[in-house]
């Protein structure tokens, strides 16, 4: 069974000076849920820019729903975006 998000030595450079997020890896399981908790300035932002095809990494790489997260953003947006718009009408319907 595929986990939801796998990142492997994930980093994002903004620039020579600022290292935004320095070599995340984590697994995360289809089903469970992930709380990203750090203080102002960790990286989680960047983490969660970078799993949503918003920002690429400067290093590493990234799978969500099985999909690459550079090479396959354009695709992964569409089903990530589907999948929030299906919860978001379900929670409408359900009161």
């Amino acid at each position: 069974n595929e986990p939801a998000i796998s990142a492997e030595a994930l980093s994002r450079r903004f620039g020579e000076d600022v290292l935004a997020l320095d070599g995340v890896s984590l697994t995360v399981p289809t089903g469970t849920v992930l709380g990203l908790l750090g203080p102002n300035g960790a990286g989680k932002t960047t983490a969660v820019r970078i799993l949503t095809t918003i920002l690429k990494p400067t290093a590493g790489s990234a799978r969500v729903l099985g999909l690459d997260v550079t090479t396959h953003a354009e695709e992964l947006g569409g089903a990530l975006e589907s999948r929030l718009a299906s919860r978001a009408a379900r929670l409408a319907r359900s009161g």
